[in-house]
């Protein structure tokens, strides 16, 4: 089954989820970014302390040899977050001074006429590694020097600063929510004191809603629902005129029918009681055409909002409601008649109207003709389709035309 949502959370979900995102998608560049100006912070400081063991590589003649103070070597240890470690290797003496372990660059082809840096790992922990070359005048070998660090201050570093970036943002996504529900609810009381101001009118109440303290974005709703009071008004108004209607065509025949009633009531014998029937069939009659009449006048108002137009075959439809009428054109002699195309003409419109409304044009041919007389009922195909129902009445005066 299908949940109503609520609107603050479906409005909460649509600015805070994406919000949210935006701050993820900040918090990854961000960490690029922060880790590439670490990298270049601390990887300088790599390089200055590569550099200040070049100052202690001595040629003497023509053998390379490391003289390193034990100052030099306080400078590497001095650090209570990270492990410096060391390593001077030559082309020909191999290594010179430091930790044999620290890492090399593994490419063959390496690119000597820069520094190179690299990842990799010593003793289980992952340091940051630098290594230089150099070529003393003295002597033709090739000297290495290779520094490496842990990382300890660059992750804490990363955390201090992604911390410094990403707590003012949450704190902003939550402040923003929390703005965002206040400003929803006092937003939304309009339409909390609109649904009470509906809630507690009477059902008989249908007027329109006023909109003065409505907003523009519902106003279309509430337009909406006074268009339909609007109609709801029409259809009661149309359903009350019927009424009344029905009530005054009815008054009179059955009035009439009460006293024909009375009347045979108070003859002896059947022979005085004869025309007091005739004149209460006569009576039963009208009152049934009158029925018949508002009941095609009931159905003519578009109470329930209009018809549904569907295909309807007006051949089959006439040719069926001709044949419902012969018995009574046989009571005057009269010939009824159906002319039509053999093959089937399809029309939109509502079955049940088109029968009503031939069956009162037939009713009233065959009610105001001459006995013995004829009636052709006919259909044309073209140019439009045309019903057209013709006698040899006395048809409708020129003064009354203008009624019809």
């Amino acid at each position: 089954m299908h949940k109503n949502r609520s609107l603050k959370t479906e409005m909460l979900f649509r600015l805070v989820i994406p919000l949210i995102f935006f701050v993820i998608i900040d918090a990854v560049l961000s960490y690029f970014v922060t880790l590439h100006y670490v990298d270049e912070a601390y990887d300088r400081w790599l390089l200055d302390s590569a550099r200040s063991l070049t100052q202690e590589i001595k040629v003497r003649e023509g053998k390379v040899f490391v003289e390193l103070p034990a100052a030099a070597l306080e400078i590497f240890k001095w650090d209570e977050q990270d492990k410096t470690y060391f390593k001077i290797t030559s082309s020909e003496q191999e290594m010179l001074a430091g930790d044999n372990l620290v890492p090399e660059p593994l490419d063959p082809e390496t690119d000597w006429s820069h520094p190179v840096y690299f990842n990799d790992k010593m003793y289980g922990e992952s340091v940051r590694v630098v290594s230089m070359l150099i070529t003393p005048d003295q002597t033709p070998e090739r000297i290495f020097v290779h520094v490496a660090e842990t990382l300890n201050k660059r992750r804490a570093m990363m955390t201090d600063i992604l911390l410094a970036d990403m707590i003012p943002q949450i704190v902003l996504i939550l402040l923003t929510s929390i703005f965002l529900l206040t400003g929803l609810k006092k937003g939304l009381k309009p339409l909390h004191l609109l649904a009470n101001q509906i809630a507690q009118r009477s059902s008989h109440d249908l007027s329109p809603i006023p909109e003065t303290h409505v907003f523009l974005e519902v106003r279309t709703l509430t337009d909406t629902i006074n268009e339909l009071l609007e109609a709801h008004t029409q259809a009661i108004a149309t359903q009350q005129r019927f009424i009344a209607n029905a009530a005054h065509q009815l008054r009179t025949p059955l009035a009439g029918l009460k006293l024909q009633a009375e009347r045979a009531l108070r003859e002896q014998d059947l022979s005085g009681m004869k025309p007091a029937l005739q004149q209460i069939q006569n009576s039963a009659d009208r009152m049934s055409h009158l029925t018949t009449q508002l009941l095609v006048l009931a159905r003519s108002e578009p109470i329930s909002g209009g018809y549904e137009l569907l295909p309807v075959d007006l051949c089959k439809l006439v040719r069926q409601t001709c044949m419902d009428w012969v018995p009574k054109a046989l009571q005057r002699n009269m010939e009824l008649s159906f002319e039509s195309p053999e093959a089937a003409l399809y029309v939109q419109g509502d079955e049940i109207l088109l029968r009503e409304l031939l069956a009162n044009l037939l009713d009233n041919a065959i009610s105001y003709g001459y006995d013995n007389g004829n009636i052709v009922v006919k259909i044309h195909r073209y140019p439009v389709p045309c019903l057209t129902i013709e006698d040899d009445g006395p048809g409708i005066p020129d003064n009354e035309m203008d009624k019809i």
